[in-house]
């Protein structure tokens, strides 16, 4: 009897240890990159580059992941190997930014962060693949796993603070390697995140993800909404200093913005019903939640003030980006799922953030960060309007197939 129970729980633990890995990599990831997009920007500033340089240099990524991110959703169905892409990427953008770190000429640096994108751009997609294709059939929920990353984002955001603040933001690239490094570690311990009888042979025909009107019109709509919010990644940093804040404050701003994602994506994995109109809702009333956070942010007159704003982060950024994740899982075919994140990535971290980056920096820099932020309250109350239109559409289009089909009968 005790034998058998502890085969049982040996063959547990080995059936767990890769979503054990799963958690592990998404926690240091996501920190590696919480350090880099939250101090950056002042590293840049640090070397003297104005705010619309650094907006210009930010932009570039964007226009990088249109390439970018297909390209590598493309190659991880293709292989049916993410672990390999995700390595891939891993050590380019790491080595890239090793270039970065080493020279202060713009030119240079400039056209390193492009490489450097093409590496970076599509983590965030191709790890959620990784845990969606590995935990199709068990019963594992998505945001249990992504929970890990919104962790590791606020406990590494917040330790960096102090971190930073002691050896200087020269010696940003210290810290942002040692994170990346056991980020690799674990990466090489991951499964291989293969869709499970997804069919290995035969041309794949893209436009199939694209059938679905409501898929693309979700995309468009998304992209306005998520404008802002690449606008608040690129510069929350200046503003905090603007606004008399230091390292500390920054790393604190980052873990508020993210710790509460946790709970938000509990309570989605547990009630979120699994139907497009009901998702389509809920991003009706981020929309909204958006337009206030970003109104609120315009009219902070303190760096204290910013940190408690930016609990709606939870909210707004962590709802959106798991609803979305969720709506590209239903409509978009298995097989496609690497490529189809990849879409759904390239709009609320790629195309909005080439609008964010020129627009943001140009507005931060001539009218001011307030003035930045009320455009953004503007463009999330269109996303309001947009995404209410989309949910008529489907609720439209549900009552129509209802009364054909007791027509028929």
């Amino acid at each position: 009897m005790h034998s058998a129970q502890a085969t049982l729980y040996g063959i547990t633990m080995k059936n767990n240890g890769p979503f054990h890995i799963i958690k592990a990599f998404n926690f240091f990831v996501y920190g590696a990159l919480a350090v880099y997009s939250t101090f950056f920007a002042l590293y840049l500033q640090s070397i003297g580059m104005s705010t619309l340089e650094i907006g210009a240099l930010m932009a570039g990524g964007p226009v990088v992941s249109i390439i970018a991110n297909p390209l590598w959703g493309y190659l991880s169905d293709r292989f049916r190997n993410v672990r390999m892409i995700l390595i891939i990427m891993l050590i380019g953008s790491m080595l890239i930014m090793q270039l970065v770190f080493l020279f202060q000429s713009y030119t240079i640096i400039y056209a390193s962060m492009l490489c450097f994108f093409f590496f970076q751009m599509p983590l965030f997609s191709q790890s959620n693949s990784l845990i969606l294709n590995s935990i199709e059939g068990t019963g594992h929920k998505f945001g249990a796993f992504r929970l890990f990353g919104s962790l590791g984002w606020a406990l590494m955001a917040v330790a960096a603070g102090p971190v930073i603040g002691h050896l200087g933001i020269d010696r940003l690239w210290l810290v942002y390697t040692v994170m990346m490094l056991i980020s690799l570690g674990f990466a090489f311990s991951l499964p291989k995140g293969e869709v499970k009888g997804a069919a290995r042979k035969g041309k794949v025909n893209y436009r199939s993800m694209f059938v679905n009107r409501s898929f693309l019109l979700f995309l468009i709509i998304g992209l306005v909404i998520s404008i802002p919010n690449s606008m608040n990644t690129t510069f929350i940093s200046l503003y905090i200093t603007e606004l008399g804040g230091h390292a500390s404050l920054i790393g604190w701003s980052a873990f508020w913005s993210s710790i509460f994602e946790i709970p938000v994506f509990l309570l989605m994995d547990r009630y979120l019903k699994r139907n497009v109109k009901t998702m389509v809702l809920c991003v009706v009333a981020i929309s909204l939640l958006y337009a206030l956070r970003w109104f609120l942010m315009a009219e902070a007159d303190s760096a204290e003030q910013i940190i408690y704003i930016q609990a709606l982060h939870c909210l707004t950024f962590g709802g959106y980006y798991y609803i979305g994740t969720q709506l590209t899982v239903l409509l978009v075919p298995a097989e496609f799922r690497a490529s189809g994140q990849a879409v759904y990535a390239l709009t609320y971290g790629g195309l909005s953030g080439i609008a964010a980056g020129v627009v943001g920096g140009w507005m931060f820099e001539t009218a001011g960060p307030q003035a930045m932020y009320r455009l953004g309250g503007i463009l999330a109350a269109i996303g309001v309007v947009g995404f209410t239109l989309l949910y008529m559409r489907l609720r439209k289009k549900a009552d129509s197939g209802k009364d054909e089909a007791q027509t028929a009968s």
